[in-house]
């Protein structure tokens, strides 16, 4: 089936299968949180994105192979509800941006600078460090060398417009750094965004003005 990236809690997930990796999103929680599993087809290796809410969800979706890794893209609380019992389930290695790893309450067991790569089996990500929804937010980018890229971006990209801000100079952090490391990427970039539908960055580029002019 072709993938939509349409989903709705207690629905069922909807999987992206690439070349090398498997991306499955399941919608959790009472903000309607997105979470990816990401799994190495050649190692069978598996990562979770945001291990939102309902860890009963998670750990059925993560199955009997377990996660070697779980990444938190900010400090939120409505992206860590289920962190500590994913993380005590399955034994995962916990990683997050450098600067909000002090807000969320389970360790980090790698923090996250900007560059830095994170990898599930064969596959490499590669962390893009935004401040102004939170002060280290984290983007990931899996640059896939058959196609085009897949970025996961937490609450700094939806479709329509950056992240929250609640300070003018936030937004304007944000969306430098939005314009610098996001949309430096082609067109056909795919968005797996914190929350609701996917989009790309094509669709997204045009409205960019816009969001200057309204501040938000």
């Amino acid at each position: 089936m072709t993938y939509s990236g349409e989903v709705t809690v207690g629905g069922p997930a909807d999987v992206h299968e690439l070349k090398d990796l498997m991306i499955t999103k399941v919608a959790v929680g009472p903000m309607n949180n997105n979470a990816y599993l990401l799994r190495c087809r050649a190692t069978d290796e598996q990562l979770l994105i945001d291990a939102a809410n309902d860890a009963h969800t998670l750990l059925g979706t993560i199955g009997d192979d377990g996660i070697a890794s779980v990444v938190t893209t900010h400090r939120h609380g409505d992206h860590w509800q289920a962190l500590a019992e994913v993380v005590a389930a399955t034994g995962a290695r916990t990683y997050a941006g450098r600067y909000d790893a002090e807000g969320i309450p389970v360790p980090t067991d790698v923090p996250v600078g900007d560059g830095d790569t994170i990898r599930v089996g064969d596959v490499e990500l590669t962390a893009r460090h935004l401040v102004g929804h939170t002060p280290g937010s984290i983007v990931l980018v899996y640059d896939d060398p058959h196609g085009h890229p897949h970025v996961f971006t937490g609450d700094c990209l939806f479709p329509g417009g950056p992240g929250r801000t609640t300070q003018p100079e936030d937004f304007q952090s944000l969306m430098d750094g939005l314009e610098t490391k996001v949309f430096t990427l082609p067109d056909e970039a795919w968005i797996y965004p914190g929350h609701g539908d996917d989009t790309t960055l094509g669709d997204e580029r045009p409205q960019l003005p816009d969001w200057w002019s309204r501040g938000w």
